[in-house]
């Protein structure tokens, strides 16, 4: 059995070592085929490389001399383009070296030329030296000559000299001021004309004179004596509850009351009126009907303000202001009722206003109020344009309103057309014929005062006032001023009326110069 097993396990040894060897003789004639395909395709690629070689070497060869020919052809190109650039600037040159060679030659001829003048300039500096020492000492003698001459030193000259140069500077400036004014005069005339009698027909206004004393009509010239009382004691009395001086004279069936507060004087015209009828005169009956009557008139006062404000279209005046608007009616100016005024003051700024374009409802109101101080002035301090701002920043005017006030008298310069126009309004209120008069002895003063004012100044023959006062007429001696000098001399005399003089409305000042030649035949 283990002989079998030998065996069998001998012959499997056997078998395994032939089936090896067989492989191996395999395999090795496998690689040997490989191998020798290997280098067959190895000696393929390497014929197929020398073959491509030797063609890209072709190639290279061939487009480098391409190359070569092309870099030959642009070397040679731009060679012959910089040589006749070359040539080109070479021509320049030599052209610009001409050119330098004529300007040198030039320059030098120059030069010779300049040397000469300089050396002409030279000899004629030394005559004009010598020259001007000669000129001088003759303008030194010449001098001299003039002095004694003229009899005037050279400063006394100049002085002379500066004068007349101001004197025509003047007339050159007032032929330019008259030519401006003739201008702006000719351009607005007829606009200011227009608007101002537009504003002049829309109101009616009544020519009120009124004055410091009222009249009371009696029934028959026995109340007289009742009225003085006795012993005079209704008449104290009466004047103690008053204020008010009572004149009893000559005048048939009449007494006079003299105030210059006009309320008070009205409270006592009204009283007085009241005892007469009622015909009871003694001194409780009098201070019990004045009492009643000073009462009546703080509610009338008032109720006319509103009565004033619902015309004039302003209702939202301060009850303050309305009370003073009823004063007004009792004070006048120049005989000129201070109520009525201000309402034609308003509605001609009003109109004036609304037709410029202007704010015409602050022109309305402020020239309503513009003379509201006056309502006061006779008991507090101060001017009525004073107390007019004062009354009116209390009661809560605008701003506007206020400046517009305030300017009316030219004691604050305009800032708004407003304030413009409540000034032309005043003066054209003033100004129309029977709005005011003056007292006769006051007039004739100021008409001499204007006449003697004129007379003043140099080259004034005579002066005349006309018109009420209201023109300055003023004659001049044509051999000392000229027509330059009269617009001057016009101006210089209204500037002095203005300064020194108080007037209603406005003076016009008229310069009047005449030349006249006479000769007689014989």
């Amino acid at each position: 059995m283990q002989m079998w097993i030998l065996a069998i396990g001998g012959a499997l040894v056997v078998l395994g070592f032939g089936i090896v060897l067989w492989l191996w003789v395999r395999v090795r004639r496998s690689a040997a085929r490989t191998i020798e395909q290997a280098e067959r395709e190895a000696r393929r690629l390497v014929a197929e490389a020398e073959i491509e070689t030797k063609r890209i070497l072709k190639d290279a060869d061939v487009e480098a001399r391409e190359r070569l020919l092309a870099a030959r052809t642009e070397f040679e190109r731009e060679t012959r383009n910089h040589r006749i650039e070359l040539a080109g600037i070479e021509k320049r040159i030599d052209q610009r070296e001409a050119v330098l060679e004529e300007r040198l030659l030039g320059l030098a001829e120059r030069e010779r030329q300049v040397e000469q003048l300089e050396t002409e300039l030279g000899a004629r500096d030394k005559e004009l030296a010598k020259r001007e020492e000669e000129l001088a000492h003759a303008v030194e003698e010449q001098h001299h000559r003039l002095e004694q001459i003229a009899g005037l030193t050279k400063d006394q000259a100049k002085a002379e000299l500066m004068h007349a140069m101001e004197r025509d500077a003047r007339i050159e400036a007032a032929n330019m001021v008259k030519r401006i004014e003739d201008e702006a005069i000719e351009k607005s005339k007829e606009r200011a004309r227009r608007i101002i009698s537009m504003a002049i027909q829309r109101i009616a206004s009544e020519q009120v004179i009124e004055s410091t004393v009222s009249v009371v009509d009696l029934p028959s010239d026995d109340m007289k004596g009742r009225i003085i009382g006795r012993e005079g004691r209704n008449i104290r009395a009466f004047e103690q509850a008053t204020g008010v001086d009572l004149i009893v004279d000559d005048t048939p069936e009449a007494v006079i009351l003299s105030c210059f507060e006009p309320v008070r004087r009205e409270i006592g015209r009204l009283a007085l009126s009241r005892l007469v009828q009622d015909g009871r005169i003694h001194p409780a009956r009098i201070e019990e009907v004045v009492e009643k009557v000073r009462s009546e008139m703080d509610e009338k006062l008032l109720a006319d303000g509103e009565a004033v404000a619902l015309e004039m279209g302003i209702p939202d005046l301060h009850p303050e202001l309305l009370k003073l608007l009823g004063r007004l009616q009792f004070r006048s100016s120049y005989g000129q009722n201070a109520l009525r005024h201000s309402m034609e003051v308003a509605w001609l700024a009003h109109h004036m206003a609304a037709e410029l374009g202007v704010d015409a409802e602050v022109a309305k109101r402020a020239g309503l109020l513009h003379d509201i101080g006056k309502a006061v002035d006779r008991e507090m301090e101060g001017t009525h344009l004073e107390l007019g701002r004062e009354l009116l920043k209390r009661y809560g005017e605008s701003d506007g309103v206020i400046h517009a006030m305030e300017c009316h008298h030219g004691d604050y310069d305009p800032q708004s057309v407003e304030a413009v126009l409540i000034t032309a309004a005043d003066a054209l209120s003033a100004a129309r014929p029977g709005a005011r008069r003056e007292i006769l002895e006051t007039y004739i003063k100021r008409l001499k005062k204007l006449e003697t004012l004129a007379g003043e100044f140099k080259g004034v023959e005579k002066a005349y006032a006309i018109q009420a006062g209201r023109e300055l007429r003023i004659v001049v001696e044509s051999g000392k001023i000229s027509d330059e000098e009269a617009l001057w001399l016009a101006r210089d005399v209204a500037k002095k009326i203005e300064a020194e003089l108080t007037y209603p409305g406005q003076i016009k000042v008229t310069v009047i110069r005449e030349t006249r030649a006479v000769e007689y035949a014989r």
